[in-house]
């Protein structure tokens, strides 16, 4: 579903931040990319989601491609129509609206009144925090609440795959699980993930496959159920 293939990101015609990065995700995985502060995985991401032009920033070399279509260097909004959505770091919610307002602007491509209320449904049933909360004005929920709505509002857009970035930043234990809950049944419907995430213990829990950025490369990869075995990862990202 998602190609990477030896992409090369250059910020200001000067920095190179991204070298030969090659990596897939199949139709229903969840694939995470694991690595430190500054290691290059929230450039991918905004590789893929065609963000990076925000930041003076650009695809160099190699090659993206969302079911066979060439995505890199084109336009976030025509990359979205392709049918991925990036949920970005930092619970990015429409804080002076309310929690439902901010679930509709997620399905604003939804013409038929009957089919958003089936798409609102099906969140509110996949997140009964979020029925209750509706109504309340998305600056005042917690961080946990707020990541939960950042989900549903991608969920509302029935995107072919969701690319996340960091959705345990900053989360008490108890959020984190419920976030990786909500990631869960949702790939059991079917959805397909592309999950960047510092807690490795987390993403491993949810993951089929798993890559290890370092300075911009890649430099492990594999099944996450192996990589949760292996002594440098347990060392350096389990703290084991």
């Amino acid at each position: 579903m998602l190609e990477l293939n030896n992409v090369e990101v250059t910020y200001s015609d000067v920095i190179l931040a991204l070298k030969g990065v090659t990596m897939n995700v199949r139709e229903g995985q969840c694939v995470a990319l694991l690595g430190g502060n500054g290691a290059g995985k929230s450039t991918t991401l905004k590789a893929i989601s065609g963000t990076l032009k925000s930041e003076d920033g650009a695809v160099t070399a190699g090659s993206v491609l969302l079911n066979g279509v060439p995505v890199h260097n084109i336009l976030a909004s025509d990359v979205v129509r392709h049918g991925l959505i990036h949920v970005m770091e930092g619970r990015r919610v429409l804080r002076h609206m309310t929690a439902e307002q901010n679930l509709i602007v997620g399905g604003h491509m939804v013409s038929d009144a009957a089919e958003m209320r089936r798409r609102l449904d099906h969140v509110y049933k996949l997140m009964p925090r979020l029925a209750d909360l509706k109504a309340r004005t998305a600056g005042f929920m917690s961080g946990g609440e707020q990541q939960l709505l950042l989900i549903g509002r991608a969920v509302m857009a029935r995107p072919k795959i969701i690319a996340i970035d960091e959705p345990s930043l900053g989360l008490a234990p108890l959020m984190i699980r419920d976030v990786f809950d909500v990631l869960r049944r949702l790939k059991e419907e079917g959805t397909t993930f592309f999950l960047v995430e510092q807690n490795s213990a987390a993403a491993l829990g949810i993951a089929d496959y798993c890559y290890v950025m370092e300075n911009g490369r890649i430099v492990l990869d594999g099944p996450a159920d192996k990589m949760a075995k292996n002594e440098d990862i347990k060392e350096f990202y389990l703290g084991v």
